[in-house]
């Protein structure tokens, strides 16, 4: 019995980089002089709830082959965002196609006022008081894919007044 246990080794999974959530996965088909041919499309978001997030979209002959693929596309256009403590540095609105979101920092505390792709997508990148709404379309592709254009056009957080007094003037 003590072989036995000797002989086996204790796999560790480490932590993986981003953390990921399927929003989307669909039977898609092609008509073929044969019939027809099933593939899966997914549908998926990553980021590192610091700051950094990715939306991707793949299709594969499986489901798992087309997640695998979805998260390499989502790791190839993900975006850094910089945060103002628990919440974004200002009002933002975006419109892509026919989906348009609106996002609105939020005091802290007041949590994650979204839904659906909007609150994956701000789930992922790390923010945890905003208001947001979306109008238009209700695919989820296109409204992870408008969310993220949004927080693009953030600019950077205003560095407070006692920095800003503290710097040296120049005459």
């Amino acid at each position: 019995m003590a072989k036995r246990e000797q002989g086996r080794k204790s796999v560790r999974r480490e932590k993986p980089e981003f953390d990921q959530k399927l929003l989307d996965l669909a039977r898609v088909t092609r008509v073929v002089k044969g019939g027809r041919r099933f593939r899966f499309r997914a549908t998926l978001v990553i980021g590192n709830r610091k700051g950094k997030v990715g939306v991707g979209v793949a299709k594969g002959s499986d489901v798992s082959d087309a997640i695998k693929k979805a998260f390499n596309d989502a790791k190839k256009n993900m975006i850094t965002v910089e945060l103002d403590g628990s919440t974004i540095t200002h009002d933002v609105a975006a419109k892509l196609g026919s989906a348009k979101v609106l996002l609105k920092p939020a005091s802290e505390g007041q949590g994650v006022i979204a839904g659906g792709a909007v609150r994956a997508v701000v789930d992922l990148l790390g923010v945890k008081d905003i208001v947001s709404k979306s109008l238009g379309a209700s695919n989820p592709l296109n409204v992870a894919r408008v969310t993220v254009k949004a927080l693009e056009m953030l600019k950077a957080p205003r560095a407070p007044k006692a920095e800003v007094a503290a710097a040296p003037t120049v005459a």
